[in-house]
């Protein structure tokens, strides 16, 4: 009896101890990626069924990295991984006895259901990186058959003057890459070459106020990454935006990608052409004799620019891609100034009068060719290798021959020549799950070869060089850079990422006309720190400090003048050195339901900082007859300049139909320094404003006013005006939202215009300049396969301020 008590109690303890490893928890984990790109889907359901009855017995979403970790009870499972839009990916009669990896589950888009898909999306979103601000461009109403220049213009933190500079929080010492690199798109002359880019193309703008060490160490205000537009679906799809407006402008871009099997094609052209007219005005004064000039200048300009970007992405296996591509730029552009000149005495009585005409034309071409590899290991998307290469080849050429008072007296041409490689290889190396090792290499190589040629007529018409002005010089800057940077978690909410770059500079100024040669070298060490904590889901802090530098390019140390009129040269300074800056900024995000803030505090420190001064040569120039002095713009290194600001970003959306938002910029420059024994210093404040409002009318018409107000300024010669400006736009979506008519107005009152007043000891100036006058401008978009639907991302309004990554 006794045995067989003891026979039952071990069948039932084996019975119970079944039962119970039975039901155990373990963990399933993995990572879901698009299949063909390696690219992590993030929100990705997976779902654990029951094997017998379909029934749902739990589940989980993957995070910002596409990866997943969930605990269920051991047993056999049907277990589903779903992704909107995409082919659902199915395990059936999985048994889960242990912890199991499933590794990369890579999913395929579902072509059928496209018509659920956002590919061009309803409205501009914001995503908070630990070393950047990423604004994806959406539905932006002013900026449709624009320009990248018009969009970089509404990107909070930035701004472009009436000239097409483009500043970050107000300083114009940014660096402006493609895809993460130097780029032909750019070319030799950046604000020309954003005109011409168009703002269809842009699928994001990476704002990077505090670079991390993987970052060429260019720019002291900081990098603006422009990311251009390509698809990855499977089968043809694109858009063609078509625009018309006043003054006259026409303009025709279309982007198209094919997608079959391993291999991806994307094309993306543009052709536009401008009228740009603008004005200027300037009053000089010269103190020792009383005598003033005013000068008068209307600028007719032309401008004609075809791009186009074509290439091909092949995905070798899971693991590996190589793209290569080759991009086109050819502008031709026409400019004819006509400037009137007006000498008056000590008794404002008219002496004279000259009419200066200056026609001029531009040819400007960029052939591009790239090659990117992309290798991951072990299915891993963070844990990378690429390589790119990249070959660059520009040339610029302006002829102009001036005429004054319909005599022709000036015979000018500019031909510059640029080549340039890009080499970078960057290696990404996991360790553990929160943490981050990253090394690697770039290197710049430009040789600029620029040939000035200035020849003026004599008594009998004949056109002889002068020496003394036409010059060629040939700039060379090779940069070789090496880097290394880790970031890592601290429990949950505490982020850092540590980096330290080296950059080796070499310069070579070859002044091939008057025999000059000369060498310049230095290495510079830069330091990267960005932290990051997160006090909640909707609520964080960071901290960056970047050590960056400003190289003199060749224009700024070129020391033959150029000259933009008769009475008026600018000179470049060899003696130039490079200019060093340390910057801090700590910044505050939190969303409060519908409406959320993104602020920063920045202070920047920098030395050997490149200051233009304005001062009479000794010179005379022969205007009417009369001996006018000519006056000489240079940059000179000055001591120091030390920068405060404050910035703020405010988002907010009452309803579906009504959309507002504004940015705030709040500067103080500082600069201390003496040149011969005068004082530059110069304290300044400044500010600009900037505010967007959008409402859906009735009938789905979408309105959209921006306004924009850049505050005075003030440094040691000059005092700056604020500037106004209003632009107004309208957009009605067609044909089941395959198309779109937008209709906008660009300075609706006429009023961006920079007037500035300029005091020296030897004589005082006022000058009025507007680049551009109002425009008009209609445009028509169709897509074809592509639809703009939802957000289909669970992050719709993009305010994900708790995503703090390790990206460079």
């Amino acid at each position: 009896m006794i045995l067989k008590n003891k026979f039952i109690l071990t069948i039932l303890l084996v019975i119970s101890i079944s039962v119970s490893n039975a039901q155990k928890e373990v963990k399933v984990e993995g990572i879901v990626v698009e299949q063909e790109s390696n690219i992590p889907l993030e929100y990705a359901t997976i779902t654990f069924k029951s094997n017998t009855d379909s029934k749902v017995i739990t589940g989980g979403i993957t995070d910002s990295k596409g990866k997943f970790s969930i605990k269920v009870a051991s047993g056999t499972y049907n277990i589903s991984v779903e992704y909107i839009s995409y082919k659902t990916k199915d395990y059936f009669n999985k048994t889960i006895s242990r912890n199991v990896n499933l590794g990369t589950v890579g999913l395929v888009p579902d072509v059928e259901a496209l018509e659920e898909v956002e590919i061009i999306a309803e409205k501009t979103t914001v995503e908070i990186k630990l070393d950047k601000k990423i604004y994806n461009v959406g539905k932006d109403l002013t900026v449709r058959g624009g320009t990248v220049s018009d969009v970089l213009d509404n990107v909070p933190s930035v701004s472009v003057d009436v000239e097409g500079n483009v500043a970050l929080r107000g300083n114009d010492d940014v660096r402006i890459l493609i895809n993460g690199k130097p780029s032909g798109l750019v070319g030799l002359n950046s604000t020309e070459a954003l005109r011409q880019l168009p703002a269809e193309a842009i699928e994001r703008v990476e704002v990077i106020t505090s670079p991390s060490a993987r970052y060429d160490a260019e720019g002291q205000a900081g990098i603006l990454n422009i990311i251009l537009r390509r698809s990855k679906l499977t089968g043809l799809n694109g858009a063609v935006t078509v625009n018309a407006g006043y003054p006259e402008q026409a303009g025709v871009s279309g982007n198209i990608n094919f997608r079959t099997g391993d291999l991806n094609f994307f094309n993306t052209t543009s052709y536009n052409y401008r009228n740009v007219p603008g004005n200027s005005y300037t009053d000089t004064e010269f103190l020792e004799t009383n005598n003033s000039i005013q000068e008068e200048r209307e600028f007719d300009r032309i401008r004609k620019g075809l791009n186009t970007n074509l290439g091909v992405e092949w995905y070798i296996n899971e693991t590996a891609s190589l793209t290569t591509s080759i991009q086109y730029r050819d502008s031709n552009n026409e400019q004819e100034t006509t400037n009137v000149l007006q000498e008056f005495d000590g008794t404002n009585n008219l002496v004279n009068t000259t009419l200066r005409f200056d026609p001029e034309f531009e040819d400007d071409k960029t052939i591009q060719y790239s090659v990117n590899f992309d290798k991951q290991f072990n299915g891993d998307s963070e844990h990378k290798l690429t390589a790119n290469f990249q070959y660059e080849s520009s040339s610029e050429l302006e002829a102009s021959l001036i005429q004054q008072d319909g005599i022709d007296v000036e015979d000018v041409v500019t031909d510059e020549n640029q080549d340039r490689i890009f080499l970078q290889g960057d290696y990404v190396q996991p360790i553990g799950e929160v943490s981050q090792f990253e090394a690697g290499y770039q290197g710049r190589f430009l040789t600029l070869d620029t040939d000035y040629a200035v020849a003026f007529s004599n008594d009998s018409g004949d056109f002889i060089l002068d020496e003394n002005l036409s010059n060629n010089l040939i700039y060379k800057e090779y940069v070789n850079a090496f880097y290394t940077q880790f970031g890592s978690k601290m429990g949950e909410k505490f982020s850092y990422l540590l980096g330290l770059r080296m950059e080796d500079s070499r310069i070579t100024i070859d002044q091939v006309t008057s025999g000059d040669f000369e060498k310049k070298s230095y290495v510079g060490l830069f330091p990267t720190v960005n932290l990051a904590y997160e006090m909640s889901e909707d609520q964080n802090i960071t901290l960056g400090y970047n050590r960056r530098i400003r190289r003199p390019r060749s224009r700024f140390i070129n020391p033959f003048p150029s000259r933009s009129s008769a009475t008026n040269l600018f000179q470049g300074n060899p003696d130039l050195d490079p200019s060093y800056s340390n910057t801090l900024d700590l910044g505050y995000y939190n969303k409060f339901g519908k409406l959320s803030l993104n602020s920063s505090i920045y202070y920047t420190h920098a030395t050997d900082i490149f200051v233009f001064i304005t001062e009479e040569t000794g010179e005379t120039a022969i205007v009417g007859g009369t001996e006018v002095p000519v006056i000489r713009r240079s940059p000179i290194n000055l001591a120091t300049n030390d920068r405060y600001g404050f910035e703020f970003t405010l988002t907010y959306r009452p309803s579906k139909k009504w959309n507002m938002n504004g940015n705030f910029n709040l500067f103080r420059s500082i600069t201390e320094g003496f040149y011969e024994g005068t004082d530059f210093g110069a304290e300044n404040t400044s500010w600009f404003v900037r505010l967007n409002n959008k409402y859906t009318l009735p009938g789905n018409i979408d309105w959209q006013t921006r306004l924009n107000y850049r505050g005075p300024s003030v440094d040691a010669q000059n005092e700056r005006k604020g500037i106004f400006s209003m632009n107004l736009a309208f957009s009605k979506d067609l044909f089941k939202d395959k198309a779109s008519l937008a209709f906008n107005i660009s300075d609706v009152f006429n009023s961006r215009k920079r007037i500035t007043e300029t005091t020296t000891p030897t004589f005082n100036s006022e000058s009025e300049f507007q680049w551009r006058v109002r425009s008009f401008n209609l445009a028509f978009t169709y897509r074809f396969n592509q639809q703009k639907k939802r957000e289909r991302s669970g992050r719709a309004n993009g305010d994900n301020g708790d995503d703090f990554e390790f990206e460079g």
